[in-house]
């Protein structure tokens, strides 16, 4: 090794950054716009995002593995939430800095279960108020964050859009001073530890999310069948599964309309994702009961990378 490289290996830093809060909180969103590439699906529906998905950012100097986690979530009426909440509270454990996302005027009970979730960390905890482009004037923030800073000692409190990307240069900024020296831990060049295959099921998973709404209970995976490069073009076969025959119906749709916009919007996603042209084929099938079935939830990839 060279002096330069050698020097440069001695000025880098790179640690875990957890970003967690409550469900629907912009969790998700903070971190796609941080990687400037989508990597973590994202939808009004609370509990979108159910693994531990890691996104890494690296500059010369710094990498950052930032760690999207589920909602934290106070009600364990099913097998899923007791794993998606496992999963964050295992994250907490390892990490070295934590980004703890509530959104603008709003504090309550599922903030309040976050908060305590934190209370043994040693580590920086950032606090960060999302969606402050709704606020028009901004000094209405200022008794709500002092209000905040009673709550415990946070590292820094920072009003953010994740959506609009304000503050987001800060935060980063902010990050990498916190960050403990030590040699990169994946190449400067890869932004995820998940598959394609993996990216490819979540993408059909979030347009499914975000066009049935509330027609739709969260109980629905997708479990991808085929993910083969042939020429030019990637072939996937995608399995959309449901807990019962009537949730089955209203994926498909009318004449399959439904099924139609779910592929199309889907496949426009994993090209851009790929940059490859995609035949996407999409089946619905009734496997009742999964979201509650230990077994199955492992089988479905729920409790691996936790």
């Amino acid at each position: 090794m060279s002096d330069a490289a050698e020097h440069d290996e001695d000025q880098r830093h790179c640690g875990y950054v957890a970003i967690v809060g409550r469900p629907n909180v912009g969790k998700s969103t903070l971190l796609n716009h941080v990687l400037q590439q989508k990597i973590s699906i994202t939808s009004r529906k609370p509990q979108t995002t159910r693994h531990r998905i890691l996104g890494i950012n690296s500059d010369k100097t710094h990498q950052c593995i930032f760690v999207d986690t589920p909602g934290l979530n106070a009600q364990y009426n099913k097998a899923l939430n007791r794993v998606m909440n496992d999963t964050v509270l295992s994250v907490i454990k390892d990490v070295d800095v934590i980004l703890f996302i509530v959104e603008r005027f709003i504090w309550n009970e599922a903030d309040q279960f976050v908060l305590e979730a934190l209370q043994n960390t040693t580590v920086p905890v950032l606090l960060l108020i999302n969606k402050i482009d709704l606020v028009k004037d901004k000094s209405e923030l200022l008794p709500h964050i002092a209000e905040l800073a009673k709550k415990r000692q946070f590292e820094e409190i920072v009003p953010v859009s994740a959506l609009g990307g304000h503050n987001l240069d800060t935060v980063e900024a902010l990050v990498k001073k916190l960050l403990p020296k030590g040699p990169f831990l994946f190449p400067e060049d890869q932004i995820t530890d998940r598959s394609s295959r993996f990216l490819a099921a979540e993408l059909i998973r979030e347009k499914v999310t975000r066009q049935l709404g509330d027609e739709l209970p969260y109980e629905v995976t997708v479990e991808i069948e085929k993910f083969e490069q042939v020429k030019s073009v990637l072939h996937i076969h995608g399995l959309i599964l449901v807990d019962r025959k009537s949730q089955k119906v209203i994926v498909i749709g009318k004449d399959g309309d439904r099924l139609k916009q779910i592929g199309s919007a889907a496949r426009e996603d994993m090209e851009q994702a790929f940059q490859s042209k995609v035949m996407l084929n999409l089946w619905v099938k009734v496997k009742s009961g999964w979201a509650d079935d230990e077994r199955a939830l492992q089988s479905l990839g729920y409790t691996d990378h936790s």
